[in-house]
């Protein structure tokens, strides 16, 4: 899965040449810094609205150790979200993605549109973060097939359903989703795959999901996680959005010991420093 960018990708987008398995190839995860540049997010919304912000925020992380930068335009949360035109995707991304681009680390593009994602591709992005796994654009695989671009590929459900077995709902979405990437010839070293805590899920299955995270290697690709800030969090320990570092961190020290290999977060520095220190301890064991 290489992170370079294609097409018209300015010169510091490619300024890191290592293949995927070369970046993942380090003892702990790499860690994608999240940037919403939204009004409606669930944790965040609003604060990096402005470009200012936004390129403050993308710096941040990049001082604080992210590999990958995911930057996306449309709140995509599961429950209350407004959706929005690619047009207007596409305006909210234009004042702050080639500045993003030109800090020098792979920026992924969080879309679920084909248009957006070709846009941003062609200004810089050089990864495809699609929340509905290639199975809402009928156009997605096809233009992640054209660019020879990385794919990450997130399960999702329209409803959450108590009643059903996630881990086999997961598991049998991600095989249509391979099916899909195949035919569109995406190639197996550009595909991600992420199990989408919160995403269609109960609280209880997003834990299930953590628990048993191991299971998904059986598709031999690597695994991204994201449980940052995730109301699950809440059901435990309650809290607000940005009251959940704590559990943050510790389901990603889960998933990073079942085998996870991205790690999608709001905080970078204590994320980096958990997984540092957790993989410095495990390796005595």
């Amino acid at each position: 899965m290489i992170v370079t960018s294609p097409g018209t990708a300015p010169a510091a987008a490619s300024a890191d040449h290592r293949t995927w398995p070369e970046r993942l190839s380090r003892p702990y995860p790499l860690v994608m810094g999240v940037l919403n540049i939204t009004p409606d997010s669930f944790s965040d919304g609003g604060r990096f609205v402005a470009p200012e912000n936004a390129l403050a925020q993308a710096r941040r992380m990049v001082a604080e150790g992210a590999d990958i930068i995911d930057i996306g335009a449309e709140s995509t949360r599961p429950y209350g979200s407004q959706p929005i035109s690619a047009d207007e995707e596409i305006r909210r991304l234009q004042p702050i993605l080639a500045d993003v681009v030109s800090l020098g680390i792979p920026v992924s593009i969080d879309s679920m549109k084909s248009t957006v994602v070709a846009w941003a591709l062609n200004h810089g992005a050089a990864i495809a973060n699609d929340v509905w796994g290639l199975q809402h654009d009928p156009d997605m695989a096809k233009l992640i097939a054209e660019r020879h671009c990385p794919v990450v590929i997130m399960h999702n459900r329209n409803n959450a359903d108590p009643g059903i077995d996630i881990m086999a709902d997961i598991a049998e979405f991600f095989l249509r989703s391979i099916g899909i990437a195949t035919k569109a010839g995406i190639s197996r070293e550009h595909i991600a795959l992420d199990p989408g805590i919160g995403f269609g899920k109960t609280q209880e299955q997003s834990m299930t999901v953590l628990a048993r995270l191991a299971q998904f290697d059986t598709f031999g690709l690597p695994l991204l996680v994201g449980a940052s800030r995730k109301r699950f969090i809440a059901a435990v320990s309650p809290s607000e959005p940005d009251q959940r570092l704590g559990g943050s961190i510790a389901a990603h020290l889960i998933a990073a010991k079942a085998g996870a290999r991205i790690i999608r977060t709001h905080d970078v520095s204590e994320t980096v420093q958990a997984l540092r220190v957790a993989t410095a301890i495990w390796d005595k064991q």
